[in-house]
């Protein structure tokens, strides 16, 4: 298997680097719809479009790149001498990478209470979260690219 990575490495990389930008595209997004379902009443039409629109992004758009995300950054991390498990730089952007899928499974319960008449957060929450895939994105790529 190993072999056959090494091989494909190239594909794996670009496959990977897609995943990421479509599931970084709908992490930033869905909290910002989220913003804007605040500002409606559930149960009215506008409110059913933000919840299938939330549901289309997260289960069509998000689901699937988070996961081919984490197959193909996996594939990579198993290759011998890719990942150096006593540097510091590789543990924040674990850590990191963590956070991102926590979020990204937060964002998906944040839609639930949505989808169910039960939202218990402000627009301004929304707008304060949505920052958080940011902060986790910029750490991962510093950690990624510059290795400190």
């Amino acid at each position: 298997m190993t072999m056959f990575l090494m091989m494909h490495l190239s594909w794996i990389i670009a496959l990977h680097v897609m995943a990421v930008i479509a599931w970084m595209a709908g992490i930033f997004y869905l909290p910002r719809l989220f913003v804007y379902h605040t500002q409606v009443q559930h149960g009215t039409t506008e409110s059913d479009r933000f919840t299938l629109m939330e549901r289309r992004l997260l289960k069509q758009i998000m689901a699937p790149a988070m996961v081919v995300t984490f197959l193909t950054g996996s594939a990579m991390a198993s290759l011998p001498g890719v990942v150096d498990w006593h540097a510091g730089w590789w543990w924040a952007k674990l850590v990191s990478v963590i956070g991102m899928f926590a979020f990204h499974g937060t964002c998906a319960r944040w839609w639930r209470g949505f989808s169910q008449g039960r939202n218990a957060h402000s627009e301004r929450y929304y707008r304060v979260a949505n920052e958080v895939p940011t902060i986790l994105m910029m750490i991962i790529v510093v950690m990624i690219i510059v290795r400190p």
